[in-house]
């Protein structure tokens, strides 16, 4: 029972971690300083994740990285979109 909860804690840590990063992204319309790289390495590595975690079929890993997947999908469209203002503006 405790290694659920350590899993569980994990698990929210990481699923969430990206989510103060898209707050600011869309707050300040602007990708300054954000590595599109991390985005796509992350997301590759939470897919993984994904399908592992339906091989040990552990709902807690298969839940955590879909949100992280989502996560990292929305920064990487809001990349797209701010990246692409930011020649058109002096950002």
């Amino acid at each position: 029972m405790q290694w659920i909860i350590v899993g569980i804690a994990a698990a929210l840590l990481t699923c969430f971690s990206f989510v103060p990063q898209v707050i600011r992204m869309y707050r300040n319309k602007s990708v300054k300083d954000v590595s599109p790289i991390t985005f796509f390495q992350f997301s590759l590595g939470a897919s993984f994740w994904v399908a592992y975690g339906i091989h040990l079929n552990d709902a807690i890993i298969i839940a955590s990285n879909c949100i992280v997947i989502v996560t990292l999908l929305t920064a990487i469209v809001l990349y797209a979109k701010y990246s692409r203002n930011r020649g058109l503006t002096n950002n």
